[in-house]
């Protein structure tokens, strides 16, 4: 194992987990990982630029798959400790995270999609089926516009 991802989106395990992985892991001897090769990845996104400017290594991101150049300067901004570039990066980024967990993921990143033009349907194989767009498309395509993607 030499990664681990939290998607608790509670940034204060990250030292704990830290902590917990270093007093478990022998340290390194003959070319065997230590606990300082472990990497730790956020695996939610309204989180991932706190977790990333505690020590985090990167994320597993769901909207990155509907702006990715912005979660990659985000991501940048993050692991450099730029603070201030970081929060200006996610601010508009900040709904879009949140919408794209209104429905089971991958059903409104294929619903985001398709109303960006990238693809063609919103199909999700059986047994998901489209995003319930009376109930949550509005808030989707604001949270698309507020990113720049509409």
């Amino acid at each position: 194992i030499v990664a681990l991802k939290d998607a608790t989106g509670d940034v204060s395990r990250l030292h704990s987990l830290k902590d917990t992985i270093q007093q478990q892991t022998p340290s390194s001897g003959g070319g065997d990982s230590s606990a300082s090769d472990f990497l730790y990845y956020s695996g939610d996104d309204g989180t991932t630029m706190d977790f990333c400017l505690q020590g985090g290594d990167g994320c597993i991101s769901v909207t990155a798959n509907v702006a990715p150049a912005e979660m990659a300067q985000l991501m940048e901004a993050s692991l450099s400790g730029d603070t201030a570039r970081a929060k200006a990066m996610n601010a508009p980024l900040e709904l879009l995270h949140q919408e794209l967990f209104c429905e089971a993921n991958p059903i409104p990143t294929k619903y985001a999609l398709q109303k960006m033009g990238l693809i063609g349907s919103d199909f999700c194989r059986p047994p998901l089926g489209p995003m319930d767009a009376a109930a949550f498309g509005d808030r989707l395509e604001t949270a698309l516009r507020q990113a720049g993607k509409l």
